[in-house]
């Protein structure tokens, strides 16, 4: 039975929140002019990701003015998609919406994506931004980060994906099970549809605070995406294998032939010592690459969990039953 069947018509909106106490006010003041027009009854779900400012005082703050809102803070920083990872599994609705906290994502877009969602027949609708308002080494690393998801989610719309997301709720079946530290949304749904859309939206440049995600950071992201829902490392390693192999067995025809033909050995310590290297850095890098899929095994069966709730602001009654 479809899970949709538990879950009352409705719109579940996960933030995750992370040093931005000066933008969430504004942020739920606009979601509560969108939101009664989408859906007979709605909830916004606040994660506080460790946020070292007073973000999470707003948010218990917001929470008793606004009957609809819910906030929860974890015990530390776990980072983006873990965060999102507790709020998709404590939304109560059939639609979830995710989106970010530093109002880029305008919630003034969001009849378009559910429109989407619902008119397109689709499972997971992205809101692509129709122009980066990110820097050049910014951009050129998400463009990276993307190209990696391509290849971790197999799914030709993970060149346009976006924090701005509406989906339908009951995908989170799809990963109910799923506990590691290493998160990755994107790659998580794909595991319960194949039914993606992107649609360009606007995005608004940020006015408030400073973007979290660095180029170290992103850099890692795009690693830790390969690493953790791809083999692709693992095929490309052992392709280097087999290539340097041919070009090892092609190197030893040459020397062998010239031997047999002009009777001496091709002189060289540094074409040898260069060859030596070469085969020695292939090996390293095959057994780098062996060595990270098994720290991520080891850190999995240590059940280290992706993140820990210290607080759950949730004392407000179901809206469909009031």
């Amino acid at each position: 039975m479809s899970l949709t069947a538990f879950l009352p018509a409705g719109i579940s909106v996960v933030i995750p929140v992370y040093n931005s106490a000066g933008s969430l006010e504004p942020l739920l003041v606009r979601l509560a002019d969108v939101l009664p027009g989408l859906a007979p009854c709605y909830e916004a779900i606040l994660v506080n990701d460790g946020s070292r400012d007073a973000s999470w005082a707003v948010i218990e703050r917001l929470a008793a003015q606004h009957a609809w809102m819910r906030g929860v803070d974890l015990m530390r920083n776990y980072g983006q998609h873990n965060a999102l990872l507790c709020g998709i599994r404590l939304a109560r609705y059939a639609t979830l919406i995710t989106m970010d906290d530093d109002l880029q994502h305008p919630p003034e877009e969001l009849p378009r994506l559910l429109e989407a969602l619902e008119s397109g027949g689709y499972d997971v609708v992205y809101g692509t931004p129709q122009h980066e308002q990110h820097g050049l080494w910014r951009d050129l690393a998400s463009q990276m980060t993307k190209l990696v998801l391509q290849a971790a989610m197999g799914a030709e719309v993970a060149r346009q994906i976006s924090a701005f997301r509406v989906f339908r709720t009951e995908l989170r079946r799809a990963f109910a099970d799923y506990n590691s530290p290493f998160v990755s949304i994107d790659v998580l749904l794909t595991w319960g549809t194949t039914r993606f859309a992107a649609i360009p939206v606007r995005h608004d440049p940020r006015t408030i605070g400073a973007s979290n995600y660095t180029l170290r950071k992103l850099i890692r992201h795009a690693f830790n995406m390969m690493t953790g829902f791809s083999t692709l490392p693992l095929q490309i390693a052992s392709l280097l294998g087999f290539a340097f192999t041919l070009f090892g067995l092609v190197i030893l025809i040459y020397v062998v032939g010239h031997a047999l033909i002009n009777g001496i050995v091709v002189p060289g310590f540094a074409f040898t010592a260069s060859l030596i290297a070469i085969f020695s850095g292939a090996q390293l890098l095959a057994l780098g690459i062996i060595g990270e899929y098994l720290a991520r095994m080891y850190s999995r069966t240590m059940g280290r969990p992706g993140y820990l709730i210290r607080t759950l602001r949730d004392e407000q009654p179901d809206q469909e039953e009031s």
